[in-house]
């Protein structure tokens, strides 16, 4: 078998098993908490399948650990008793064939992702066993760098909205002074760091297709814009909007 069929299977059937704890739940938005466990299953089984193993291995799969991890508990202390998200929810009450539509364009979908954005990550551990040296410090520098990045900005939305001061604004402060979403920028610059993990290996260089989709996904497609939509038409919003960088801290235009 391929490697792209045997992770792409191992996908399809741990994505199968979440639509069912979904349906059960009643609760399409459990999927956003096995997000970052589904990377972690793929580091696992293509680690598991490995040619041999290196501390550069070792590192990229320990990032990815750290942050899947990181990111689904997250996710699901942030959503507990708080029902289905308003994505979801919104779309569970305007789609026909709610329950195939969501298994595809839901679930299968996210899959879909699932294998392209984590290419570097079984690229590596099907190759042979690489030596780390300095042409795998930039990768793991920027991976640390997005990573701390994102949890910060995390921490902080947290703490605003824990805070009944809050209630009804809009975070403008700490990294939500320098960027809209520094949560969505922290985790690609977390894909940029791992696919230059791939960097040294022979034909590392199309990984970098991974950290590219994510970060257009995430700036033009399911994140900055369905998240900016809820908030559309505020006097608060848009004049945040006005002085603070969508994406890129301090750049206006990305």
């Amino acid at each position: 078998m391929t490697v792209l069929f045997q992770v792409s299977s191992v996908v399809f059937a741990y994505m199968v098993v979440v639509f069912l704890i979904a349906l059960a739940k009643k609760d399409n938005s459990v999927v956003d908490v096995f997000w970052g466990l589904g990377f972690i299953v793929i580091a696992g089984f293509s680690l598991w399948r490995n040619e041999g193993i290196g501390l550069h291995k070792v590192l990229m799969n320990l990032a990815i650990l750290i942050w899947g991890l990181r990111l689904s508990i997250h996710i699901f202390l942030r959503n507990r008793g708080r029902g289905e998200d308003f994505r979801y929810r919104t779309w569970r009450d305007s789609w026909k064939h709610f329950l195939l539509r969501s298994f595809f364009q839901i679930f299968m979908l996210q899959g879909l992702l699932m294998v392209l954005i984590a290419f570097p990550v079984y690229f590596v551990n099907f190759s042979s066993p690489l030596v780390f040296s300095l042409s795998g410090l930039p990768g793991l520098m920027i991976f640390l760098f997005g990573f701390a990045f994102e949890t910060v900005g995390d921490r902080q939305l947290k703490v605003f909205r824990e805070d009944e001061a809050n209630k009804g604004k809009i975070i403008t402060t700490g990294l939500w002074s320098i960027t809209r979403h520094p949560n969505y920028f922290g985790e690609s610059l977390v894909w940029w760091g791992i696919a230059l993990f791939a960097l040294p290996l022979p034909g590392g260089w199309t990984t970098l297709v991974s950290p590219l989709l994510l970060m257009l996904l995430l700036r033009f497609v399911s994140g900055v814009p369905m998240l900016e939509k809820k908030y559309e038409g505020r006097p608060d919003w848009e004049e945040y909007k006005k002085r603070t960088a969508v994406f890129v801290p301090f750049v206006k235009f990305l």
